[in-house]
């Protein structure tokens, strides 16, 4: 069962950012449980050059951090899917449509996000901004004051959403993530003040 407060939170991001979905589509937040990281996991690798292991998902879960699914459900009776890409959309075994998931650790009055995923057939739709605004309300809601992240120095697409969405670069750690031939890359590290 969902924490009311994610219900909250999406509810808060969607009016934030005037995103209106289809009255056939039913948004919500759903926990990712240990029967769920199989389906996942399967998005992970195509999503990535460099995915996360089954294992880094089965340890976020078993450590109690936030593991959750921004997901789509469709009004009963629909005879047909809105377009191509929800044929490729993941689904859960409850047959709800994963348009982005994330992972993230709270602490001390803060947050941080570990992971942040939209499968290929659905990104540029602005599900993992409406994620990562979610992620922001729930975790002001659970007390955190800011919310961190880790970036690829490479990834200038993924700075600039960051950037607009209010993050700010506050250092960089060098070697950070896995890159070609056994080298290393840098991540920048952002912060966003969540003080609403």
């Amino acid at each position: 069962m969902v924490d009311i407060y994610w219900k909250q939170a999406l509810e808060a991001a969607i009016a934030q950012s005037h995103s209106v979905a289809s009255k056939d589509l039913q948004l919500s937040i759903q926990p990712l449980h240990a029967t769920d990281i199989e389906r996942i996991h399967e998005v992970e690798k195509t999503a990535y050059a460099y995915p996360w292991s089954r294992k880094h998902f089965e340890d976020s879960v078993a450590a109690g951090h936030a593991v959750v699914a921004l997901v789509a459900t469709f009004a009963q009776g629909r005879a047909e899917l809105p377009d191509a890409a929800w044929v490729h959309a993941p689904l859960l075994s409850n047959g709800a449509y994963v348009l982005a998931y994330c992972v993230a650790m709270m602490g001390v009055q803060e947050a941080h996000l570990l992971n942040i995923t939209t499968p290929p057939a659905h990104r540029r739709r602005g599900w993992a901004r409406l994620l990562l605004e979610t992620l922001a309300h729930w975790s002001h809601h659970k007390g955190a004051q800011q919310l961190w992240l880790e970036v690829r120095r490479s990834n200038a697409a993924a700075q600039a959403l960051y950037a607009a969405m209010g993050f700010e670069p506050m250092g960089v750690r060098k070697g950070y993530y896995p890159d070609a031939a056994g080298q290393r890359e840098d991540a920048i590290v952002m912060r966003r003040a969540l003080l609403h």
